[in-house]
């Protein structure tokens, strides 16, 4: 998370710090010190000399804090160019814009802390509920998943883990069915694969496998086609009966 800091870094150490990290563009910096912003652009301002916390995001986003309030003193929603140097023997940032075409310039004259934090992409959709919950509604309607499905049995439990919905095909073939509530990843394709591989072992039949969820990374997609595997988009489920019973192995669900 917290990738690299230093305190009360020399103008020379903040512009290598920045300049550096900027360069790797993977990071959320973020500089607390005493400067003075300058935006010009469809409109002109100046925040007086001050103490402002700077956060320049990975994606170019430039914002600056005051010591109160939720709403930056400046920002920049995007930036075209981001330079970090000396002007008069000040550190200097400038951010600029093409579209419109804006800048905001920051002097830092005094710098308490700068940090450079990598932050985890987020999965994004998620569905509501638990992954429980997720289970037994996909037991009760597993057509969402694939039609002329019909489900055996769920979280069966086998020597390599439990299976989350263990049913038939319309063709009659065995399917294993691995959920998530979030972006599946490549270590969901390796429980997936790992499921099919032991029922395969152990029923003699040929078996698929399908991880079911509400989206996927692009290395698991690829992992889930090398493997002869599928992908199943399952992002709104029904509303679970109270009450619901589990199937028996060889019950209809």
């Amino acid at each position: 998370m917290l990738r690299a800091q230093r305190l009360h870094p020399s103008p020379a150490e903040l512009v290598e710090f920045l300049g550096t990290r900027l360069r790797n563009g993977r990071e959320l910096l973020q500089v607390v010190a005493e400067c003075e912003v300058v935006y010009h652009g469809r409109a002109a301002s100046v925040a007086d000399a001050g103490e402002y916390v700077v956060m320049l995001k990975a994606d170019g986003s430039l914002q600056v804090h005051g010591y109160k309030g939720v709403k930056p003193v400046n920002w920049q929603p995007q930036t075209d160019d981001l330079w970090i140097g000396f002007d008069e023997g000040q550190p200097v940032l400038l951010a600029e814009r093409r579209n419109p075409e804006e800048y905001v310039r920051i002097v830092f004259f005094e710098t308490a802390l700068v940090q450079a934090i990598e932050l985890r992409e987020p999965s994004g959709f998620v569905l509501m509920g638990s992954e429980a919950e997720m289970q037994r509604a996909l037991a009760r309607q597993p057509e969402l998943i694939e039609p002329g499905l019909t489900v055996l049995d769920w979280e069966l439990p086998t020597d390599v883990g439990g299976i989350d919905l263990f049913a038939r095909d319309a063709g009659g073939s065995l399917v294993v069915v691995e959920l998530k509530r979030a972006k599946a990843t490549q270590e969901a394709v390796h429980q997936l694969t790992r499921y099919v591989t032991r029922v395969r072992e152990l029923s003699g039949e040929p078996v698929r496998g399908v991880l079911a969820a509400p989206t996927i990374t692009k290395p698991a997609l690829a992992a889930l086609a090398r493997s002869g595997l599928a992908f199943r988009e399952v992002t709104a489920l029904p509303a679970l009966e109270r009450g619901l019973a589990q199937p028996g192995l060889f019950e209809p669900a």
